[in-house]
């Protein structure tokens, strides 16, 4: 069974003389919502609830380029599509012989509002039990070929909350975890890893994915990636005692000369995935990273 519904969804907040922007969709089981929200000045940011707990709050979005300006404020709205599709597929090998493939989508593009006006796209896919996005740069004529300086992907939380980590580090992720607060991280006194020969972690606030954690109301959020392809791995920063709360700023492995990547459009990023639940085995027993990387 397979079918798509295209709808159209849009609400408008006015503030002064300037605007913000937002559009909402539900999982298809309504327990998860996901807000797009496009600022006054410009900037993509979202909100992801679950049963009305704040999971995410107004994380920003956005790119870093070496020859342009990138996309991060003074963006233009051009479009906003929804979907909802569910269908079905069968695995090659693995636990289930038919895995269900059920969300409803949000497809946001951005135009700059000068230089090249280059397009991007960011594409949002709430699932029942959890929220996958992605940035599109479509073919366009003044974009071919260029250098990706940085990736400005948030994750805002309200908290902080217990966590289940290894420390950020480009050559391995052989370390045992650690269990503290987001606040008690630090990647240089974690965990027992002298036998490693190749280390190289970068930063003491920093953390590799999937990164597990627990806030006090006993919800579960995991934040990793899927579809990986053509593009660095992802880590993350953890900025906590901020006005906004806990930051997890996206950390991409860099080059030798610290370019991140090297892409031509059209062009997809790996899908950035947040998984929640009332139960851990809620985490284990997903199937969203299965349903966005792309089939074998």
């Amino acid at each position: 069974l397979m079918f798509k519904k295209v709808f159209s969804i849009f609400g408008l907040f006015f503030c002064g003389v300037s605007f913000s922007q937002s559009y909402s969709i539900s999982s298809p089981d309504k327990r998860i919502q996901l807000e797009f929200v496009h600022t006054p000045a410009g900037q993509p940011t979202y909100n992801l609830k679950y049963q009305q707990q704040s999971v995410v709050f107004l994380g920003t979005l956005g790119f870093l380029m070496n020859e342009d300006k990138g996309f991060v404020r003074s963006l233009n709205l051009v479009s906003v599509d929804s979907s909802y599709t569910d269908n079905s597929w069968e695995p090659v090998w693995g636990e289930e012989k038919s895995i269900r493939n059920n969300y409803k989508q949000l497809s946001v593009t951005l135009q700059q509002k000068d230089d090249k006006k280059l397009l991007l796209r960011i594409v949002f896919r709430v699932f029942d039990k959890g929220l996958g996005f992605r940035y599109e740069f479509p073919q366009q004529p003044n974009l071919q070929y260029f250098v990706l300086k940085d990736e400005l992907t948030q994750f805002v939380l309200n908290g902080d909350h217990k966590a289940w980590w290894i420390p950020g580090d480009y050559d391995t992720n052989e370390y045992p975890y650690t269990v503290s607060k987001l606040s008690e991280v630090d990647a240089f006194k974690a965990g027992n890893a002298t036998e490693i020969s190749t280390r190289k972690v970068f930063a003491a606030k920093a953390v590799q994915t999937p990164l597990m954690m627990k806030t006090n109301k006993g919800l579960y959020i995991n934040i990793h990636e899927a579809a990986l392809v053509n593009y660095p791995a992802m880590q993350l920063e953890v900025e906590t005692g901020t006005s906004v709360g806990t930051i997890l700023k996206s950390h991409l492995v860099p080059d030798a000369v610290g370019n991140k990547a090297y892409l031509k459009a059209p062009f997809n990023t790996p899908w950035r995935v947040i998984n929640v639940g009332n139960k851990a085995t809620d985490i284990l027993a997903s199937r969203i990273i299965l349903n966005l990387n792309e089939p074998t």
